[in-house]
């Protein structure tokens, strides 16, 4: 499948205009918790489990994915558009196990070469970028034939009733109380729309238990390019 855009790179930018100060505050304090209390640290480690070579991470948030690269990666590359977030990501890069720099770019827009990483990473970030087929577009661009996308993400609910609220939630509060998100996205949809081959994956709630929530739905696998 031909990839919805296929246009040159763009050429390098100054920070684009990201800025949800409360949110990243906020973002920087509970994803901490939820790595270590809440289990996504594990999900993180499988996430990234058996990457290798040069990998493209965007929407890095404040870091928590860099210490779970394994030994075979040569390099990460992370953009991360909000100030505050990045400079926390930039922190964690000091200490990751391996090479990481960390870009203030965005997704739709990466001043990378075509077909330069070997794998790709898009964790909790499709639901918050500002044009989900352009940003998936620029994934295909920059990994190599046979590349992986390696994908966690949240969205839509496979439940009507819920399916609802969380298009209600999309279209009133839920972007503006935190920072951008869409629950209502359909990552797996988007993924094969931007011309990847969806690989093995695994749906699931978090939390596992108690109540569902508008962001609870999961998805956690691999694409190819």
């Amino acid at each position: 499948m031909t990839p919805p855009h296929s246009a040159p790179p763009p050429p390098p930018s100054a920070a684009p205009h990201v800025h949800h100060p409360l949110f990243a505050r906020f973002y920087a304090r509970f994803s901490v918790s939820a790595d270590t209390k809440g289990g996504l640290g594990e999900l993180r480690a499988e996430l990234l489990a058996g990457l290798s070579g040069r990998v493209l991470e965007i929407g890095a948030g404040n870091g928590l994915n860099f210490a779970h690269y394994p030994e075979g990666v040569t390099e990460v590359v992370a953009v991360e558009p909000e100030a505050r977030l990045r400079r926390l990501a930039q922190e964690a890069a000091r200490t990751a196990p391996v090479p990481v720099t960390v870009l203030p770019d965005t997704a739709e827009a990466l001043p990378l070469e075509d077909a330069s990483f070997d794998a790709a990473v898009a964790s909790l970030v499709l639901c918050t970028v500002r044009d989900l087929p352009r940003s998936l577009a620029e994934l295909h661009r920059v990994l190599r034939p046979g590349g992986e996308l390696r994908f966690f993400e949240h969205g839509m609910a496979d439940t009507p009733g819920l399916a609802r609220v969380q298009r209600g939630l999309d279209r009133t509060v839920w972007p503006l109380l935190f920072g951008g998100c869409h629950t209502a996205r359909a990552p797996l949809v988007a993924i094969e729309a931007a011309g990847f081959t969806l690989g093995p994956y695994r749906s699931f709630d978090i939390p596992e238990k108690g109540p569902r929530l508008p962001s609870s739905p999961c998805v956690l696998g691999v694409a190819r390019r």
